[in-house]
């Protein structure tokens, strides 16, 4: 993509509907009189007297208790430098983000136009009424480690400057880990660090508090070697000052054991990479581009354990893995500061998981059979699930043991479960199968490329690697609209049907069609004429390997759509079709079937549609609790609907025993797991809330998802189509660009499992 694209769709990004990224959210009823009244006055003045008399109080009638102020005053914005503090709200509103979907915090970001200390300090004091946290981001050296410093002294909730600390927890995880894998001592490895900003000195004080010793550490700045013997050196760098007669950072890598980068882009030559010991470690992380290439470092030295900031090579080093289950760690025990005791448990619970199984979601996630604790797997991957209830609570547990906690916690597994419900309200599954459908892209046929929403959608799957396009359609006009809005779409295959009529591909095509239909009134006329429509010859493309599955549906209806999939490629043999959405909802996503294609459905056919359902939620790394809907609980009422839907459950129930699943059932006792264990103990479904529904007819089903969608705020993903012999994916008639690239990532991981059985069986 080229650089003005790209810069225009982060512009139209940040812009598009509500400008910015994050937004206030009521927590309470708001309908009524009576409930604004509570609200409102005259009702809120009764918390109002209960923190007067007790502060404490706040973090139990207010926000406060998870509520992080972001604030900046922009003079160390990225890698952009001080370009002022309303320049850098993006930056932190972007981080605010990050602390919502990764550890549910809520942010507000407050950016201060001053660049005097004492005011700065003076400012951000007298928020702390309102905060739980205090999150400091983009502040220039030397004045970021005076404010950080003065307001955790004169302050009594957690603070931290991200830039120095989150990469000094990660990166030291790093280096525990590949000391060990490398068989080092870390007390006894010689490590140079090349830069001395904020968080270079943040890191190496942190290597020292794991094990590390000062007088083996050599740092760098942009005038070389900082020695003892310099001029002018001030007190943060005098620290780690070296007598050692070194002056650059050639001299100061031979036979150093570490390598450590937060400096700029190919300051490391392959020479200098070779003068280092044997098993040498090196963590490059300057942004966008390391110290050194990674495939040159590695094809420098094949002994070498590497790390980078980026995500696209192992071993990231991402402060994401840290700070929003630092601070939620912190905040759940109401801690007074984020202390270096809670830095170091942080540091070593995530050096920890990474020694553990990896779950399934993670391989997925990174298109592998079994990622392991290795040379390539030294820190955890910021998709991990585990990160928020292993790092959190470490961190909680540190600061009760240091003396921190103002509320200490007593019943850990509760704790834990409380995380794990926290991290129901995102998207996080289409962000982890996005990350398994770039792992192995796929060629998807773009039956109607000759709509702007379908062509932005290819673009946006083509560039970010998700999936290889094929469009559909009349080349003039496809071509104009790339033109018109200057889309980026070059190379990608544009195939018109009707230029494609002499060929032998359509010939083959129009055969296997009128093969497979001639029995049903088609003759081989009509063939030829059905193939001009592009769902016909797209599925043809799919049916013989041109391509790897179809997405189509965008203008036209379902049944119109799915009809040439059926007389093209067909069922899987002896499968049912139906149709599946998966809803992401705030509690998680919830997949609703069959919502699209079997109209009243019986008991058999209810089977079949829960078979397939928990088939390909399973491959999404879900695993299904299934409840079969009706009007009745276990029979409290009777009906044809009823008792098909009762039926139904107890022929799974004989045939199908490792499919967790139960009914007849209301949707709202489903959906609550306290209602359902209050009165239907015996379920099958107890312990949890159900996660997929399945609909006694399709009425009901489309009613519930396109009500969920409309009045829920819920995100539909779908219809996803379940028993084609071939994948085959229908969009939702008008679907939106965003709703159309998550339906291709479906598509793609779809494919790859797909594919995976297929060669299984060879």
């Amino acid at each position: 993509m080229s650089k003005i694209n790209r810069k225009q769709e982060a512009l139209n990004y940040h812009s598009m509907g509500r400008p910015g990224k994050i937004a206030v959210v009521p927590t309470k009823p708001t309908n009524s009189q009576r409930d604004l009244s509570l609200a409102y006055s005259p009702g809120v003045a009764e918390p109002c007297l209960a923190i007067a008399a007790n502060k404490e109080d706040a973090y139990k009638y207010t926000a406060k208790g998870n509520l992080v102020a972001v604030i900046s005053n922009g003079t160390a914005v990225l890698g952009l430098g001080d370009i002022g503090a309303q320049a850098g709200k993006p930056v932190m509103e972007g981080k605010g983000l990050l602390f919502k979907i990764f550890a549910d915090i809520d942010v507000f970001d407050i950016e201060l136009d001053t660049k005097n200390v004492d005011e700065f300090v003076n400012i951000v004091k007298a928020l702390e009424p309102t905060f739980g946290g205090i999150n400091l981001e983009d502040i220039k050296a030397p004045e970021c480690f005076e404010i950080e410093r003065r307001l955790k002294e004169e302050m009594s909730i957690p603070v931290m400057h991200d830039d120095q600390h989150g990469t000094a927890i990660i990166s030291g995880a790093a280096l525990i880990n590949a000391c060990e894998l490398q068989g080092k001592d870390i007390a006894k490895v010689k490590i140079v660090v090349n830069g001395a900003g904020a968080a270079a000195i943040s890191c190496t004080g942190m290597y020292i508090s794991v094990g590390a010793k000062k007088e083996n550490i050599v740092m760098l700045d942009s005038k070389g070697v900082i020695r003892k013997d310099r001029e002018n050196l001030d007190s943060l760098k005098a620290c780690f000052a070296t007598e050692q007669d070194l002056h650059s950072l050639e001299d100061a890598l031979i036979g150093a054991d570490v390598f450590i980068g937060l400096s700029k882009a190919d300051v490391m030559t392959p020479e200098m990479l070779l003068s280092m010991a044997d098993k040498p470690i090196v963590l490059a992380m300057a942004n966008p581009n390391p110290e050194i290439a990674y495939e040159l470092a590695l094809a420098t030295r094949q002994d070498i354990i590497m790390g980078t900031g980026r995500s696209d090579y192992p071993n990231q080093v991402n402060n994401v893995l840290g700070f929003p289950y630092i601070f939620r760690g912190a905040l759940d025990v109401r801690a007074t500061a984020i202390n270096e005791d809670m830095k170091i448990a942080a540091v070593k619970a995530i050096a920890e998981l990474a020694k553990q199984s990896v779950p399934e979601s993670v391989n997925q996630a990174y298109n592998a059979n079994n990622i392991k604790f290795g040379i390539e797997y030294i820190i955890p991957k910021p998709t991990d699930p585990r990160l928020i209830t292993e790092v959190s609570i470490a961190v909680a547990k540190a600061a009760i043991a240091s003396g921190v906690a103002r509320q200490p916690i007593t019943d850990w597994d509760k704790y834990k479960e409380d995380l794990r419900q926290r991290m129901g309200k995102d998207d996080r599954i289409m962000r982890d199968l996005t990350m398994v459908a770039k792992r192995d892209p796929k060629r998807v046929v773009f039956a109607e490329a000759d709509n702007y929403k379908t062509l932005r959608a290819a673009q946006i799957v083509k560039e970010e690697g998700i999936a290889i396009p094929i469009l559909l359609g009349k080349k003039a006009k496809i071509n104009s609209l790339i033109n018109e809005y200057a889309l980026e779409l070059e190379g990608v295959e544009i195939i018109d049907p009707l230029e494609d009529m002499e060929s032998d591909r359509y010939k083959n095509f129009v055969d296997h069609l009128y093969k497979k239909r001639q029995r049903r009134g088609v003759s081989r006329l009509d063939a030829e004429k059905m193939l001009l429509d592009r769902n016909y010859f797209g599925a043809s493309l799919v049916e013989f390997g041109e391509a790897d599955t179809l997405i189509s549906g965008l203008t036209k209806n379902y049944a119109k759509t799915i009809r040439p999939a059926l007389h093209v490629i067909g069922a899987q043999p002896g499968s049912r079709i139906a149709g599946m959405y998966m809803m992401l909802t705030e509690k998680g996503p919830v997949f609703f079937g069959d919502t699209t294609v079997n109209a009243n459905p019986t008991s058999e056919e209810l089977v079949d549609i829960t078979v397939l359902l928990d088939k390909a939620i399973r491959k999404m790394g879900v695993e299904p609790r299934i409840a079969l809907l009706s009007y009745s609980n276990f029979g409290s009422n009777e009906g044809d609907t009823p008792h098909k839907v009762r039926r139904a459950a107890q022929i799974l129930h004989d045939q199908y025993p490792s499919i967790i699943v139960d009914g007849d059932l209301q949707a709202n006792f489903a959906m609550n797991k306290d209602m359902l264990a209050a009165n239907f103990p015996f379920s099958s479904l107890n312990g949890h809330a159900a996660n997929t529904l399945v609909f006694p007819n399709l009425e009901s089903g489309n009613i519930a998802y396109k009500l969920l969608q409309e009045i829920g705020n819920a995100e539909a993903v779908g219809p996803i189509l379940l028993g084609m012999n071939k994948p085959i994916h229908v969009l939702q008639l008008d679907s939106s660009v965003r709703e159309i690239v998550n339906m291709v990532t479906i598509a793609v991981v779809d494919v790859q499992s797909y594919q995976k059985v297929k060669n299984q069986q060879k």
